[in-house]
């Protein structure tokens, strides 16, 4: 899902930065054959369908114009919610929490709006259509960071606050996409940067226990991709040990028992030649135990069973493994058991545009839907598999596009 700001710096002070695109040289595709102890699969079937027009719907425009900073959708429902943020003066920003409905694509509600320096980092929906939103208050140039809830979102209101352990000494990176049970896991870090994780039951405003994890793997601030387990009650994680270097180490996949804490760890594809660099997008699908991935230095989807700790990786239609053409955010559809790929710089389709990619869990294509921009070199992408619906953002900083797969 969802758009993350490093350590959740102030929206203001990324406000002026324009969203840039992929420009990196063409990285030579890797033969095939095995890798590893991971074996390389076809790039899908040749008859694998790319649709346009009928796949991209409405575009939402925030109703004050400014910039979308998250978003997430009820998968059980069909309201979403939103942050936004746009500077209206020197010193000023007009920062809002905004409502939507999925099928409209419209905005149906301001929860809250200021024109301070606050502002507002929408971090999710889960289970029970609770939403949780991070608000930075700045009092004398000084963030004082707090959470609001919805329970539940469509009713349009904040109706108490997040609590998280820690206290001050807090740092939210990223919430994992679970709308299947009341329990999310989490990753933080101290104001130091050593990281953590943890469960939370977030509208009964309950923790359980904290786990350490190892700084030196998982303490990057754009490092590790998240998600969650529930059938194991296990946090994923996927991170690159060596901060994305490139010909550096393969990816890291691990989970974590938020029971015990107990970790298990193996190696992730190596892709050569220039290996696979960071990891940009990460899903798992709970039903299965099938995780899916997409890394940087290449234009590779990578899928795993997390049970017998192995893995492969197939190509993004038409990418010929160049880095330009890398995958970002990945969202797992666990009820048809399809990946969701946002390939913000597509590959196919008309030059210019954005692609989203679906994948079976063998690694087959699906289809690609053209047709449409993303914004931004990450967008935050969000799906409803009941209805087969998402969003993704662009193609300007204030919308987001509804589309169908």
């Amino acid at each position: 899902m969802r758009l993350r700001i490093g350590n959740n710096a102030c929206v203001a002070a990324v406000l002026a930065i324009l969203a840039a695109t992929h420009a990196a040289p063409a990285a030579a595709r890797p033969p095939n054959g095995v890798i590893s102890l991971l074996t390389l699969r076809p790039s899908g079937p040749h008859g694998s369908l790319v649709l346009a027009g009928e796949s991209v719907g409405k575009v939402l425009h925030t109703a004050d114009g400014g910039q979308v900073f998250g978003f997430d959708v009820d998968q059980d429902g069909t309201d979403g919610l939103l942050a936004s943020a746009k500077t209206i003066s020197q010193g000023q920003v007009l920062a809002s929490v905004e409502t939507f409905d999925q099928t409209t694509a419209k905005i149906t509600a301001v929860v809250v709006s200021t024109q301070t320096m606050d502002d507002f980092v929408t971090e999710g929906i889960g289970g029970h259509d609770v939403g949780l939103v991070l608000h930075e208050h700045v009092v004398n140039n000084r963030n004082i960071r707090s959470f609001h809830i919805l329970a539940p979102v469509s009713g349009d209101r904040f109706t108490g606050k997040w609590t998280p352990p820690n206290g001050s000494n807090f740092l939210l990176q990223r919430l994992a996409e679970n709308q299947s049970t009341n329990t999310s896991a989490i990753l933080a870090t101290d104001l130091v940067g050593d990281p953590f994780v943890f469960s939370s039951n977030v509208s009964a405003n309950t923790f359980g226990p904290v786990f350490a994890l190892d700084p030196n793997h998982f303490g990057d601030q754009d490092q590790p991709q998240l998600a969650q387990e529930i059938a194991h009650n296990r946090a994923v994680l996927a991170t690159s040990p060596d901060a994305g270097a490139v010909g550096g180490q393969e990816p890291l996949i691990a989970t974590v028992n938020l029971f015990t804490g107990t970790m298990t760890q193996f190696n992730g594809v190596n892709i050569p030649p220039f290996h696979s660099g960071f990891v940009n997008g990460l899903a798992v699908d709970s039903s299965t135990g099938i995780a899916c991935t997409t890394t940087e230095l290449d234009a590779d989807v990578e899928f795993y069973d997390l049970a017998r700790e192995t893995g492969f990786f197939v190509g993004l239609p038409g990418a010929n493994g160049a880095q330009g053409f890398t995958g970002e955010a990945v969202a797992a559809d666990p009820i048809h058991h399809l990946f969701v790929v946002a390939q913000p710089n597509g590959s196919v389709g008309p030059p210019g545009d954005s692609v989203i990619d679906i994948f079976d869990e063998s690694g087959n294509l699906v289809k690609s839907i053209t047709g449409f921009k993303a914004f931004g070199v990450t967008p935050g992408l969000a799906i409803d598999p009941r209805t087969r619906v998402g969003f993704i953002d662009g193609p300007s900083a204030d919308a987001l596009t509804r589309f169908t797969y």
